[in-house]
């Protein structure tokens, strides 16, 4: 990098800082770093590609420094810790960053056709493959989806970076570190009392594949039994024979049905009202598609939006969640070292992680929304429950 460019730069960091990108001007970045205004334009189109030049450049840092702070750390769990510790520390350390990262870079969507972008990407890579290395292990458990883990603490950090920034504490963003910790790794770690299905639900679940594969004629008691792995034997000490195996596959799933319709109707179970807030907050994103993309890009990362009206309506919504929390920890459901306000961060970071890779990033692509959202309600219920 030139010397005039690497000063234009770093005059364009400390001013974007401190008054924003809309109140900066290029004439004062020329005269901060002792260049005449012709000198930027030879290395920069314009305002908002040096605001992204300055975002790529801190992202380098960032990820040079965390590589450094990985390096001799061998167990996934410690990796895993110790990056939620860096990224929490850098943006403490560096809230101007996290200020323009937030609010003037992600919440343009040209941003996410930059190299800067691209290495946010790469920071992302690093957690998805620590993750992945706690699963090889056998530290993490197999069954979690670790794509949406990512997200979950991707879209925590984000949005505590969020709550900080607007609401200007001054208290260190360091001091939520154990509570992120404590709702991750329930998720992820392995639950070794965890009960393994018994005999029969084993035969039912193979012959509903077999069936569903062959059809009831051609299936064979045989091919059932090799997937369910028991012998053939043991399916008659369950069933009297492969009809009567048939007949029981809808008699196990609508009871399965009836137990969860019956929490439609009378929810009393804190960890069921929560489940559905969250199913209920993703459909009424969802089901309207261009509000989502303005709130997730336009409104959640303007500042403004955090000391306007609407922001009041959306905190006595989200207040929900606090009740909810709450209510879990005096039922002894819930664990009682759960922070609501951590607890929300996840919640709204994860769900803006997700939609916008929905929406934006991947353009639309065929993922399975559905089984995803399924998958983030069971990660976020194991992270809460005091079993």
């Amino acid at each position: 990098m030139t010397n005039a460019k690497s000063k234009i730069l770093s005059a364009a960091e400390q001013l974007i800082f401190e008054k924003g990108i809309s109140n900066t001007t290029i004439s004062e970045i020329s005269k901060n770093a002792g260049v005449v205004d012709s000198h930027v334009y030879q290395f920069f189109k314009g305002k908002d590609q040096l605001l992204f030049s300055v975002a790529q450049e801190r992202m380098k840092k960032a990820i040079e420094q965390l590589n450094a702070h990985l390096e001799g750390i061998k167990d996934a769990e410690s990796r895993l810790r110790k990056m939620i510790w860096f990224s929490l520390n850098y943006n403490d350390s560096h809230r101007g960053y996290a200020r323009m990262l937030l609010f003037e870079c992600r919440s343009n969507k040209d941003f996410y056709l930059t190299p800067a972008y691209q290495l946010i990407r790469q920071y992302s890579g690093i957690l998805l493959s620590i993750l992945e290395q706690g699963v090889e292990d056998n530290s993490f458990c197999a069954d979690a989806d670790m794509h949406i883990v990512r997200d979950i603490i991707l879209g925590t950090l984000d949005f505590e970076a969020i709550r900080f920034i607007s609401n200007q504490e001054n208290d260190t963003w360091m001091k939520g570190y154990e509570s992120i910790i404590s709702l991750i790794l329930p998720m992820i770690k392995l639950r070794p009392e965890k009960q393994i299905p018994g005999k029969k639900d084993k035969i039912l679940d193979a012959a509903e594949k077999v069936f569903a594969r062959k059809g009831f004629a051609k299936a064979q008691i045989s091919e059932i039994a090799k997937q369910a792995e028991v012998a053939d034997g043991t399916i008659y000490e369950y069933f009297k024979n492969k009809e009567d195996l048939l007949l029981s596959i809808p008699e196990k799933r609508l009871s399965e049905q009836m137990d969860k319709l019956s929490g439609e109707f009378s929810i009393q179970s804190p960890l069921r009202k929560l489940r559905r807030i969250i199913r209920y907050h993703f459909a009424l994103h969802l089901n309207n598609r261009e509000f989502l993309k303005v709130f997730l890009v336009n409104i959640l990362l303007n500042n403004r939006f955090y000391h306007s009206k609407a922001y009041g309506k959306y905190k006595q919504y989200l207040n929900l969640i606090d009740e909810i929390i709450q209510e879990g920890k005096t039922e002894k459901c819930f664990r009682q070292d759960i922070d609501p306000q951590i607890f929300k961060s996840m919640f709204l970071g994860t769900f803006s992680n997700m939609a916008l890779r929905w929406l934006i990033l991947e353009n639309d692509m065929n993922n399975d929304k559905m089984m995803e959202i399924d998958n983030l309600v069971n990660l976020f219920s194991t992270s809460v429950s005091a079993d």
